[in-house]
């Protein structure tokens, strides 16, 4: 099983938040998962992502998780290192 980290879409329409979730490659974008690890809202003023556990993102890349690319670069555009 390849673990991949990624977004998941919910809110409404036109106004998106996304969930940082840990979820098998094979699952659909919005399917089951294994842990959420943060949100992130495209709509606030400073594109923020809120409680990101940065914590259990590191120890799941250690385990072999694949960043998605939206993920990486939200992380480091918030300056959140791994």
């Amino acid at each position: 099983m390849m673990l991949k980290i990624r977004l998941n879409r919910g809110g409404r329409t036109h106004r998106p938040i996304y969930t940082i979730v840990v979820t098998d490659s094979r699952n659909p974008r919005d399917g089951k998962f294994i842990e959420k690890l943060g949100k992130y809202d495209p709509k606030a003023e400073d594109n923020a992502l809120l409680n990101v556990k940065t914590e259990a993102i590191s120890a799941y890349v250690k385990k072999g998780a694949a960043l998605s690319d939206t993920v990486r670069t939200l992380l480091k555009k918030n300056k959140i290192a791994l």
